[in-house]
């Protein structure tokens, strides 16, 4: 059977981004096939190269969202280091940017004035919060928007609201802008034009903030803090095994609560007493029923803990930390792992969760150097060595 293509070959986007937002959106593109070129500054490039080097001396976060572009860095505060960006981007089905707020406009690089000189254009502008409002000119940094957002309002324990241990602002702006462009892409192909698309990273997370938002709105109550236990579901928290490990569990229903009873707690009796057989009476009775779990939990192994769970037919999980993960026998009976290319060399990453059977693969492309790719896109424009050798020595390019 003939291989189907990447869905985005022949696609090219330029991007003028730094830290997460933008450039983990483009990533998503770059995994689909398309061609990303990343304008970088001159100076350092993209901030996050800089923000730790854990990676064997690269940024982990740069590794994460910057596979399979190229690098150009320049100037843009140079009207020639424009001209070069503007000729990119006149060739180019996708322009995205998040610059901070007002300094693509000023540049003429902000997606009405684009889309304006470039109908076929799909230009992307991804703030903070927005282009217009009270807030539009306020810095937005992932934490800031996650509190915004109320969710570290609804994150943590009771005595304490933490924020997410991923940048969930950046990345939920990220998810919108990708699948934005994705869908101007369709409405291109049946109209032939492009348009600007917008996305905030306020608006973004707020929309996945529906469920605590609803429960506030509509019900009049706004959901508690509880950890890893759950508001309204009893019981739905990590318990401690007998050789240091975690175990998580959910009990849904009632039918549920019986058969851990028997089988897990070795007490048929609690699948019917008043005080445990409902979640309701199970919600009132929160403490005494994380004990009784706790204490048969505690007393056994982790895995026999899940052996157990599972046999059961109790939803459960174990508590895994990163090294775990990077374990995690799922992943590794499916294959997920693969290979990339790096400055430093080949570094260990997960295929990208969207899987298109009977087509190509992911194009996994390494992760650029900055300026790697200054030279052979300038050359692309029709560019002379010399005119190249000009603009490097003026500080233009790097």
């Amino acid at each position: 059977m003939e291989q189907l293509p990447l869905p985005l070959e022949g696609i090219t986007v330029v991007a003028v981004e730094q830290a997460v937002s933008a450039p983990f959106a483009t990533r998503q593109l770059a995994d689909l096939g398309a061609r990303v070129v990343k304008v970088e500054r001159v100076d350092g490039g993209d901030f996050a190269r800089g923000y730790d080097t854990a990676a064997k001396g690269l940024a982990s976060h740069f590794v994460w969202c910057n596979r399979g572009k190229e690098s150009i860095a320049l100037n843009l505060k140079d009207p020639r280091g424009l001209d070069v960006v503007r000729r990119l981007i006149a060739d180019a089905d996708v322009f995205v940017q998040n610059l901070a707020q007002g300094a693509a406009a000023r540049l003429g690089l902000d997606a009405a004035t684009l889309c304006a000189e470039h109908p076929r254009l799909i230009a992307v502008d991804i703030s903070g919060y927005g282009s217009g409002g009270p807030y539009a000119y306020k810095r937005a940094y992932d934490m800031l928007v996650q509190c915004e957002a109320g969710l570290v309002s609804v994150t943590g324990t009771p005595e304490q609201p933490v924020k997410a241990g991923i940048p969930a602002a950046d990345i939920a702006a990220a998810m919108y802008a990708f699948s934005g462009v994705l869908a101007a892409l369709v409405r291109r192909g049946t109209t032939g034009r492009g348009g600007p698309v917008e996305v905030s990273m306020l608006e973004a997370l707020a929309e996945w903030m529906g469920h605590p938002l609803h429960h506030t709105l509509h019900g009049g109550t706004v959901p508690a803090r509880t950890g890893l236990a759950h508001a309204v579901i009893v019981p739905y928290d990590a318990y401690p095994t007998a050789d240091g490990g975690r175990v998580l569990l959910s009990v849904q229903n009632d039918r549920e609560w019986r058969r851990l009873a028997e089988q897990v707690l070795k007490r048929p009796e609690l699948g019917t007493d008043p005080a445990f057989a409902t979640n309701a009476a199970r919600v009132a009775h929160r403490e005494r029923t994380d004990a009784l779990v706790a204490g048969a939990l505690g007393a056994l192994g982790t895995d026999e803990a899940l052996e157990r769970l599972e046999a059961a037919g109790i939803a459960c999980a174990r508590l895994r930390d990163l090294h775990e993960l990077a374990e995690h026998p799922q992943l590794a009976a499916r294959k997920r792992w693969r290979e990339m290319g790096t400055p430093v060399g080949p570094l260990r990453t997960l295929l990208p969760p969207i899987t298109l059977p009977g087509g190509a693969g992911p194009r996994m492309g390494d992760v650029p150097a900055l300026g790697q790719h200054t030279d052979a896109l300038l050359h692309g424009l029709g560019m002379t060595d010399d005119e190249i050798a000009a603009l490097r020595r003026d500080g233009v390019v790097a």
